[in-house]
């Protein structure tokens, strides 16, 4: 062995679990099995958790007092030491337990090793995933409020701008601009329900399962999981060190919250083109083209419809991690943090975002106009007046179908034809058709709950408000 590799090896001495060794651990498979490189971010849910578990060891007897104070006042000492980056992580320690372990065992000697006693790393770090996790669901609550809250304000500025509604991306109906910002506000409702309630199943402590089968220690799991402000504490030892349902659920959530992101990011792009030109995004969410001076490039929509993909990677990565594992506590787990991890920074900085630049878009409202006129858009209003002068559907659909052909042969809308024009189609076309086939027309008469009409997209703001508070 030479020399260089003896220096990367740990002893196994050194390793709190070295005593059935007999043998240091290769110094590559050192590197490969340790997780500080990421799981470091849970150092502040780990001394919280620490602190807790003294707290009740102390008062159930297994501590003095006096030792639980002492591990108290080096654990925070150890806090103030990482944030003001005094403290050295090492890879040879494997883990962000053990490295704090170690530290608050220099700090306050042999009392340190006694913070161990009744727990294992298999339910601390299981307890340390769900306190940071309920704190990163807590953040992202209220940014995903603060983006609906931007929503509702856009929508009711926009409740009188009329634009085309589209299927199969084809002008359909006209529909108002603000009426299409509240079907987006509608799927984050969905989103944020769902999110509180993944929060339920989140606010479960494992802490006392030890390493699978409970401690012989007598320990008080009601007041520590009241100490940590858990809803309960969880009741099978085995599912609770093995349980990783709540980290997938949450990025279940996440998921679909990309998917909708996604879907707003499309419509944005296509709207901010010069095709369609319905809309400006403030110069500060955009970047411009190293060749082409001209360009104007929507790259926030753009690279948040991209990190759906990455998003949705990270769901299947944990649903394959844990599809066929064993009970209970497998070292495959330690793969759960990097992809949540990274969940949770993805979502955060792409709702950030979008709650910064939905409140600045700047609605073209001529060019939504314009658009909505062209492709026959209140086709279905002329079939709807026909029927209610009681003409049968069927033939309706018929009449406006042939008056539809005339208009594209002759290179105009409905509302710009005669009334003789229209009549060679029907006779029993009036005047008053004209009330239906203007654009404006055509919204104000869907004025029923969840219709289009500007009324209803007001009233629909209002109660979104109200249940927003």
């Amino acid at each position: 062995m030479t020399d260089q590799k003896k220096s990367d090896q740990t002893t196994t001495s050194e390793k709190p679990w070295g005593g059935r060794f007999s043998e240091p651990t290769d110094a590559f498979v050192e590197r490969f099995t340790a997780s500080v490189g990421f799981d470091q971010r849970l150092y502040h849910h780990d001394i919280t958790g620490s602190i807790a578990h003294a707290t009740m060891l102390a008062k159930v007897g297994v501590l003095t007092d006096d030792e639980r104070d002492q591990i108290i006042d080096g654990l925070k000492g150890v806090k103030e030491d990482i944030e003001a980056g005094r403290f050295e992580w090492s890879v040879s320690l494997e883990d962000v337990h053990m490295n704090i372990e170690a530290r608050l065992t220099d700090r306050i000697g042999i009392t340190g090793k006694k913070l161990h006693t009744g727990r294992s790393r298999n339910d601390q770090v299981a307890t340390d995933i769900r306190l940071y996790l309920r704190d990163e669901i807590d953040v992202i609550a209220e940014e995903l409020k603060r983006l609906q809250s931007g929503l509702l304000d856009l929508a009711e500025r926009e409740a009188d701008t009329i634009m085309p509604g589209f299927t199969h991306l084809q002008t359909a109906q006209p529909v108002t601009f603000g009426h299409h910002l509240l079907a987006w506000y509608e799927m984050l409702v969905r989103d944020a329900d769902r999110l509180q309630d993944c929060r339920k199943r989140v606010n479960v402590m494992p802490l006392g399962a030890a390493a699978l089968a409970g401690t012989t220690y007598p320990i008080d799991r009601n007041l520590t999981a009241q100490l940590l402000g858990f809803e309960r504490a969880s009741e099978n030892s085995l599912d609770s060190v093995s349980d990783r349902d709540f980290a997938i659920e949450f990025c279940s959530f996440a998921a679909l919250l990309m998917t909708h992101m996604s879907r707003f990011s499309e419509e944005l792009v296509l709207w901010t083109s010069a095709q369609f030109d319905f809309i400006d995004l403030p110069d500060r969410f955009c970047t411009g083209s190293s060749i082409m001076p001209q360009k104007k490039n929507p790259d926030v929509p753009e690279l948040v419809r991209g990190k759906t993909g990455r998003v949705n990677g990270h769901l299947i990565s944990l649903l394959t991690l844990m599809k066929s594992q064993p009970l209970a506590y497998n070292k495959d787990n330690q793969e759960d943090k990097e992809p949540l991890f990274d969940t949770v920074d993805t979502i955060k900085g792409c709702l950030k975002a979008y709650a910064d630049m939905i409140p600045a878009i700047r609605a073209k409202a001529d060019n939504m106009r314009v658009a909505a006129k062209r492709g026959f858009s209140t086709a279905t209003d002329l079939a709807d007046y026909l029927v209610k002068k009681g003409v049968p559907f069927r033939d309706a659909h018929e009449i406006v179908g042939k008056s539809v052909a005339f208009g594209v042969a002759e290179s105009r809308d409905l509302s710009e034809m005669t009334l003789a024009e229209l009549q060679q189609f029907s006779d029993v076309i009036a005047d008053d058709v004209f009330d239906v086939l203007t654009l404006e027309g055509s919204v104000q008469a869907r004025d029923h709950l969840g219709g289009t009409a500007p009324a209803q997209v007001r009233a629909a703001v209002a109660r979104a408000r109200a249940a927003l508070k």
